[in-house]
């Protein structure tokens, strides 16, 4: 029997997406948000902390797992909200495939039941799913719901919202640089053509913008092999709360963080503030 069949999800909380969660006051606060400075055009996340916080509750890792849901709706909810144009969440590693067997497959079949479940109202909303990773690894049930979501919202158009799933940033440059090897053995490139833009055209992320801000829940001071290439230049946002605890008040605040930030880009502080200055004052 399956492992997800046999256990208790009757805590999981109901699909309530896009109902305003919040109010009044929420709506105050995202405007201020986006009237104060730029806001992330791309944010991903490191979900962490599901395990421990389950632990903490005395409850098993995969109801962990399952409570962590919840925050995955409020942040995708709020990040459209915010006009946000790119979220990504580290959901399932390269490496988490050396976790316990059943812990996999109770995963694996959480995600089949919870993105079959969402998938209209992600539709429903203008929410474009996409995935990242190697999908070749996943269960044929996952790969299959997947791909129907992802085909039925290609064509929306306000937030793209990537799973990042058996994925590891090595991987990602590997295959990029596997790819462009072929091409080069095929002569549709030459060795010299090969530069930092050619290489980030063959990643996984190549029709996107690299994340401006990387946030990581449960307050380890590492990036764990995720987007290695594209966040070179991300400002990283790291808090101790675990995932299942991380609503949209504490994204705002990474948010706020965000902007407060001097993105300089290997140049000087005077450098990028005679850029942003207005041509009049020049």
């Amino acid at each position: 029997m399956a492992l997800i069949e046999i256990m208790d999800f009757s805590s999981t909380p109901k699909p309530d997406w896009f109902s305003g969660k919040g109010g009044a006051e929420d709506r105050e606060i995202q405007a201020e948000l986006k009237a104060t400075c730029q806001l992330p055009r791309h944010i991903a996340i490191i979900m962490d902390g599901n395990g421990r916080w389950a632990r903490l509750k005395g409850k098993t890792r995969i109801e962990g797992h399952v409570a962590g849901v919840e925050s995955v709706r409020d942040i995708v909810e709020s990040c459209s909200q915010l006009g946000v144009d790119y979220l990504t969440l580290f959901t399932f590693s390269t490496e988490n495939w050396k976790r316990p067997e059943k812990e996999v497959s109770a995963l694996m079949q959480l995600l089949v039941r919870v993105i079959g479940r969402e998938s209209r109202k992600l539709h429903d909303n203008n929410i474009c799913l996409n995935v990242i990773g190697e999908m070749a690894l996943l269960p044929e049930k996952v790969r299959i719901v997947l791909q129907k979501t992802m085909e039925t919202t290609r064509n929306n158009s306000k937030l793209v919202l990537n799973i990042a799933l058996s994925y590891s940033g090595q991987w990602d440059i590997t295959q990029a640089c596997r790819s462009i090897a072929l091409d080069v053995e095929a002569g549709k490139l030459t060795a010299e053509s090969v530069d930092e833009q050619l290489l980030a055209s063959y990643l996984s992320t190549s029709s996107m913008p690299d994340p401006d801000l990387l946030i990581r829940t449960s307050g380890e001071f590492r990036i764990s092999n995720f987007m290695l290439w594209q966040c070179a230049y991300s400002e990283i946002y790291v808090t101790n709360t675990y995932w299942p605890d991380f609503d949209r008040s504490q994204l705002y605040d990474a948010i706020r963080e965000f902007q407060s930030r001097e993105r300089r880009f290997g140049k000087t502080s005077e450098q990028i503030q005679i850029k942003n200055r207005p041509a009049n004052k020049l």
